[in-house]
């Protein structure tokens, strides 16, 4: 069945855990010949990033950030300033330990694709083919409305879907009223950001124990918008860690580690942080009022104890080098260091754009762009970018026209408490337009 077809903001429960997109990379690139880009891949001095890595830590806007860039298959460069945590010593760096949150779900969606390779699942297989369960869902009849004035929904969920977020699943940082509440109270909770009783003002509820019982939970819960009709940010990428599962007969976060992660030597990557490399955690802070507040301390932190299921959406911990490597190994179309992890036909497709005809990204954190397997697809001057961002500041892209990788990772939330996003871009763009003699 392998591929059927190609087809000062307020802190919020909502800005903690969404995640940003980085395909604004394409844009400040475009006016670039891809000739030329070739004749710039010499080994350089990144100023513009390297200034805005130093001006974010010297001003303490954060306690410390990590850009990492590279071209093609060619070691990357880090820029790296600050320390794991405001008030310490110890010096943040390429192997430090970030929470990704929101940059899981590429990973997720690729993990998904190497299994349509594989001939195991297809993009547009109905997901009730795989998890009965979703057989016959029904629909609110208004977006974020009743939960009991529904209607039956008029076609499946696919594999397809549940990779671009048009599913119609709900997600409690993106929904409002009653199903969020339902939600809540089911333990659909598929993100976790701090012990301390901050928390409890954000998030409400108990996490279920497993992906099975996640996924079961999902299945009695009304849609929020009839399927392949609509972009809704959702908890679909965590349940296709259930479909990974099941489909592959492996717990889904020992798929990750043997299918991807260990083949493409990815070594600092982890749902829960090993007690051997906490001295590498850094500290996660909420920006109030221009003041860094530590609410998940790295000695204390939510990473270090078991996640109540692996969350394929945003359950990550990660390093700079590690992510890249990631990176790295989309840019060689599944291969890296000669070893090839996934296969070329599933890096091409699932960075394509695979949203159903009809579905409009507007106006959502997508917005402007197309989207694939768990990450944003750039259009016109953006064409060939792929990548998304994390909930604590972090962003990661491949730009596939201009064989250039990167990402930023810093620890601080709500994201857009900072127009870091789109300073960085702005920042490669001014250092490629010197580069190239411009």
């Amino acid at each position: 069945m392998a591929f059927r077809q190609f087809e000062q903001p307020e802190l919020s429960r909502r800005s903690l855990l969404r995640g940003g997109l980085l395909v604004g990379a394409g844009a400040a690139l475009g006016g670039f010949p891809l000739g030329r880009m070739a004749f710039a891949a010499d080994p350089t001095r990144w100023t513009n990033v390297a200034a805005l890595v130093s001006s974010y830590v010297e001003s303490r806007k954060v306690a410390n950030m990590v850009a990492t860039l590279g071209w093609g298959q060619k070691d990357p460069e880090f820029i790296a300033a600050g320390t794991l945590a405001v008030g310490v010593s110890a010096q943040a760096g390429p192997d430090s330990l970030y929470r990704i949150y929101s940059m899981t779900k590429p990973i997720t969606g690729m993990a998904t694709m190497q299994l349509i390779d594989d001939g195991k699942l297809g993009l547009d297989q109905p997901l009730a083919e795989i998890l009965p369960q979703f057989e016959h869902m029904m629909v609110q009849k208004t977006y974020d409305g009743s939960i009991t004035d529904l209607e039956p929904a008029v076609r499946p969920i696919t594999i397809r879907n549940l990779l671009t977020h048009t599913a119609g699943l709900g997600y409690t940082i993106i929904q409002k009223g009653p199903i969020k509440t339902a939600y809540e109270d089911a333990g659909l909770l598929p993100g976790e950001f701090t012990k301390l009783p901050i928390g409890a003002q954000f998030w409400r509820g108990t996490p279920v124990k497993s992906l099975a019982l996640f996924a079961d939970g999902l299945a009695t819960m009304p849609l929020v918008a009839q399927p392949g009709t609509r972009w809704s940010y959702s908890v679909a990428l965590d349940l296709l860690g259930r479909v990974i599962e099941v489909v592959s007969g492996r717990p889904f976060d020992a798929f990750l580690k043997e299918r991807i992660f260990d083949p493409a030597g990815m070594t600092s990557t982890f749902f829960q942080v090993p007690a051997s490399e906490v001295g590498r955690l850094t500290t996660n802070y909420a920006v109030l009022n221009g003041t860094l507040l530590p609410i998940d301390p790295a000695a204390q932190s939510v990473f270090l104890d078991p996640p109540a299921f692996p969350m394929g959406g945003a359950g990550l911990v990660s390093s700079a080098r590690d992510y890249d490597r990631f990176l790295r190994m989309l840019l060689g179309y599944g291969k890296i260091d000669g070893k090839r992890v996934l296969g070329e036909l599933a890096v091409r497709v699932g960075t394509s754009n695979l949203l159903p005809d009809g579905v409009d990204t507007s106006g959502t954190f997508a917005d402007g762009s197309g989207f694939g397997a768990g990450g944003s697809v750039g259009a016109g001057l953006r064409a060939g970018t792929y990548g998304w961002g994390g909930a604590a500041g972090t962003v990661a892209f491949a730009d596939f026209r201009r064989n250039l990788r990167g990402n930023l990772m810093t620890q601080y939330m709500p994201p857009e408490v900072y127009s870091l996003n789109d300073e960085f871009v702005a920042a490669i763009g001014n250092d490629l337009r010197a580069m190239a003699g411009k």
